[in-house]
């Protein structure tokens, strides 16, 4: 009877670590990474994987993607994740508070390196709920800090380009990679602007 039950849990287990994507990790590389950075796989929201997403808060020239889009064309295996810190956090949001956002790895695991773009899900807020998120962190210092970028970010969904996120950076091998994300991502990246953020229109 133990040994029956025993071997259910087993099936069991790796069942759901079957339909788990990015569950198992690809390489002894990014399993120690996800150990020693508290990584476990997460399923985005479907909402925040169909838009779009910027790569400057401040001043954003562009949006790319969408967001799953730029998962799916990497050239290796991908995975999402979520620090164990950070869904713990999740899971004690307040539902009666939509304004709400956390942060999501995006792995990217290459023979010569274990990439992680790191990203902002912002698919629960607008733009005027996105500064006020950002109020509680810089006070009085949001509205004139951000008031351009809530309105081309608010330009950009009324031209049917929804955004759901942010590439805050992006670690290789653990480490921060210098440098300009807005310029990595066409030239490194092989991630093409859709839409500009200056001039209001669709990138061609």
């Amino acid at each position: 009877m133990q040994r029956g039950l025993a071997a259910c849990l087993v099936s069991a287990a790796f069942l759901f670590l079957l339909a788990v994507p990015g569950a198992l990790a690809q390489s002894a590389k990014a399993a120690g990474l996800r150990q020693s950075m508290s990584l476990s796989p997460m399923t985005p929201p479907k909402a925040f994987l169909d838009g779009y997403f910027i790569a400057d808060e401040s001043q954003p020239a562009f949006l790319y993607g969408p967001v799953g889009l730029f998962a799916r064309s990497r050239t290796c295996p991908v995975a999402w994740l979520i620090e164990d810190a950070e869904k713990e956090r999740l899971s004690h949001r307040d539902p009666k508070n939509p304004v709400f956002e956390y942060t999501l790895y995006l792995e990217q695991d290459c023979p010569d390196a274990v990439t992680h773009f790191v990203f902002l899900d912002q698919s629960a807020m607008n733009p005027k709920q996105w500064i006020e998120w950002r109020r509680q962190f810089h006070k009085n210092k949001a509205e004139p800090e951000y008031a351009d970028t809530v309105k081309r970010l608010e330009t950009a969904i009324a031209g049917g380009f929804p955004v759901t996120g942010e590439l805050r950076f992006m670690l290789v091998n653990g480490e921060l990679s210098p440098g300009s994300l807005e310029k990595l991502l066409p030239s490194g990246l092989s991630c093409p602007p859709r839409y500009d953020c200056a001039q209001g229109v669709p990138v061609n």
